[in-house]
């Protein structure tokens, strides 16, 4: 953890980015009031509007070099594919305002899940380091996971947006229907398992999907990944016995689950899988998944600072 941990920054004009379909459009409407109050407390705004995580990159890159402060208004998505971008950048520090249906990595760094009550946290917040995890040349920010997980993502990616949040729930339920276990093969740092099951998860972080808390152990500030394998169960056992448990994190007391952790994992499977990471595709299997320590530093409030240090 760097030296300058907890030390207020000084407060540099402020490139909101925001992606007004985020959240099915829970961002639009936040947004005039979001600006309205970060001016409230004295900082200058300039809101920069994106559609899409490459853009949302570019605007994010181009607005640290200019010596504004990136601030991204939308779900964890964009979050991700912003903190991945800067990472490169020398010196970046980024905020957060929650703006989408997940805002998982808020929940999981302390930062207020109201976006109102959060632009606190860009005039006052501190700086803190956080990891990244990389795949297949892709950096992210949470949880990449595949298995079961990919066929839930891919349906609640194209989940009506009127269900907000509770798009992960319903996607796993119709992933349910279909599903057939696969056969994986995992190496975390020379420890090699090989099992037929639901799921894989590669944490960065605690939580994904709305608070769904896959990872509970995981830490944002170790340097390592906690690798969640889920094994064979039957699909009442999986719906009645681990689900229900995964939104408080007790699933990883049950026999059926497994938790290995290590600075780097290689993954593959019987069959084809794509790999989806923040809420987005990061790639296809097999894939080796690493850490990257204390990449990219974000505002957090200060009373959430020594806890996540």
């Amino acid at each position: 953890m760097s030296e300058d941990v907890g030390v207020p920054r000084p407060n540099p004009k402020v490139a909101l980015i925001a992606n007004p379909a985020a959240g099915g459009g829970k961002t639009s409407d936040l947004l005039p009031r979001v600006e309205e109050r970060l001016r409230g407390l004295g900082l200058a705004v300039e809101t920069l509007r994106t559609d899409g995580l490459a853009h949302g990159r570019e605007l994010a890159v181009l607005a640290h070099r200019r010596g504004e402060l990136p601030v991204v208004l939308s779900g964890d998505g964009l979050v991700g594919a912003v903190a991945a971008a800067l990472s490169y950048e020398p010196g970046a520090t980024m905020g957060v305002l929650p703006g989408g249906r997940g805002n998982d990595f808020a929940r999981v760094a302390g930062i207020p899940l109201d976006a109102l009550e959060a632009c606190a946290t860009i005039r006052d917040g501190v700086a803190v380091p956080f990891d990244l995890g990389e795949g297949n040349g892709e950096r992210f920010l949470g949880i990449a996971s595949f298995g079961f997980d990919s066929d839930a993502n891919t349906l609640a990616n194209a989940a009506p947006r009127w269900l907000g949040a509770l798009a992960y729930p319903y996607a796993a339920l119709r992933a349910l229907l279909g599903w057939k276990h696969a056969r994986y093969t995992v190496d975390v740092d020379g420890d090699r398992r090989t099992f037929s099951g639901w799921s894989v998860g590669a944490a960065n972080s605690k939580a994904y999907g709305g608070g769904m808390y896959v990872a509970p152990d995981a830490d944002l500030h170790d340097g390592q990944l906690d690798v969640v394998l889920l094994t064979e169960t039957s699909k009442l056992a999986f719906l009645t016995r681990v689900f229900p448990r995964v939104f408080k994190g007790t699933h990883v007391q049950l026999d059926d689950v497994h938790a290995l952790r290590g600075r780097e994992a290689r993954f593959a499977a019987d069959r084809p899988f794509v790999v989806f990471a923040d809420g987005d595709p990061l790639g296809e299997l097999p894939m080796t998944i690493r850490a990257i320590p204390a990449a990219i530093r974000i505002l957090v409030p200060a009373d959430a600072a020594p806890a996540v240090a």
